[in-house]
């Protein structure tokens, strides 16, 4: 992997956007200063629960889906 280096007012512009994603660090924008790794930790584990949060419906789906007699073959087949 090729190594760059960002100027620091993009570095600074790009971890506000993510800050701003970030539900539990969004309301602190205006009132304290993050530091960078804390925004790439709170980052990697908002991702994490969100793939969790996509498992837990992935399989929710399923579950209803064979509920109702639904082919998961036909399913993937239409999907893809």
């Amino acid at each position: 992997m090729a190594s760059s280096t960002l100027p620091d007012d993009q570095l600074r512009n790009l971890l506000s956007r993510l800050q701003t994603l970030l539900p539990q660090l969004n309301h602190t924008l205006h009132t304290s200063t993050v530091s960078t790794a804390e925004i790439l930790k709170e980052t990697c584990d908002y991702i994490k629960k969100l793939q969790r949060e996509v498992d837990d419906l992935s399989e929710r789906l399923w579950k209803q889906l064979d509920s109702m007699g639904i082919d998961f073959e036909m399913v993937k087949h239409l999907l893809n």
